[in-house]
């Protein structure tokens, strides 16, 4: 599959249209691989912080403070960009960049009462979160680290995944992580990129030695789904987690050494192809 840089020319023709547009292809086509590759180069940098929801685990210091933030803000990104951000920010903000502490010692249950029904976030109400924090609390005073129980518990992408899933299912939590590994996990496995790509301005690789990058699963949604039907990478229109699989296999085919760079090639393409 090639791509081009296109010209539009408008001629005058004798049909009842009158004008005719023709898309004229330049000399300057490329391969998709030279394309994803360029557009990867290109977008992954500093700048790609700006308005997501990864720039929150920057705002913080200590491997601990940035792991929490990012679990955190990985749980709350979804549905409007502006007002997840804003929530997501209101948690950092009350943690006063101490994001670790705040879970740990429970210092949460001030902003989030149990019982309150009130809605914190879409799905979430202010007692979801509260559960959900206790949950994840829980974990880190037997654990130490979100990273020490998948390190205990997983040896690759899909295993931490489903380890993390199913951690918090047993803690009776399934609206905020997912119950288990039959959908996307989306978010998940946005968290995971964050966690394990490494010598990456946006990514941290808190987790690299312990996890693969190679067996990271690609956060699909329905716009990457897509973007990446209309690119050939995939076929399947549904997105679960067998679909992220088969995409992270398309793009392994790009970039052997670091399938997720994928990620942010593909950004760059909806960038440049709305």
């Amino acid at each position: 599959m090639h791509f081009s840089t296109k010209k539009v020319v408008l001629l005058r023709t004798q049909t009842p249209l009158r004008w005719v547009l023709l898309i004229m292809a330049s000399t300057d086509s490329e391969t998709l691989e030279q394309m994803l590759t360029r557009y990867a180069a290109q977008y992954e940098n500093a700048d790609f912080l700006i308005g997501d929801p990864s720039w929150f685990m920057h705002q913080v210091r200590g491997q601990e403070n940035q792991e929490a933030m990012a679990f955190i803000a990985s749980a709350l990104s979804y549905g409007s960009r502006q007002q997840f951000m804003a929530r997501i920010r209101q948690i950092l903000d009350r943690t006063g960049g101490e994001a670790d502490a705040w879970v740990r010692q429970g210092a949460f249950r001030e902003m989030f009462r149990s019982g309150d029904k009130s809605c914190f976030y879409r799905l979430y109400t202010c007692d979801t979160m509260r559960a959900f924090l206790a949950a994840y609390q829980q974990l880190l005073q037997t654990h130490g680290t979100l990273g020490t129980y998948v390190r205990d518990s997983a040896s690759d992408c899909l295993g931490a995944v489903a380890a993390i899933c199913r951690y918090f299912a047993a803690q009776g939590i399934s609206t905020v992580i997912p119950k288990d590994t039959q959908s996307a996990c989306k978010r998940v496995c946005m968290f995971m990129r964050w966690m394990v790509r490494s010598g990456s301005p946006v990514d941290l690789g808190l987790w690299a030695g312990f996890i693969d990058r190679r067996t990271l699963i690609m956060p699909l949604d329905t716009h990457v789904l897509s973007q990446s039907v209309r690119l050939g990478l995939l076929q399947s229109r549904t997105a679960s987690m067998s679909t992220a699989i088969r995409l992270t296999q398309s793009l392994a085919r790009i970039f052997p050494d670091d399938p997720l760079r994928g990620d942010f090639a593909l950004f760059g393409y909806g960038i440049n192809h709305k």
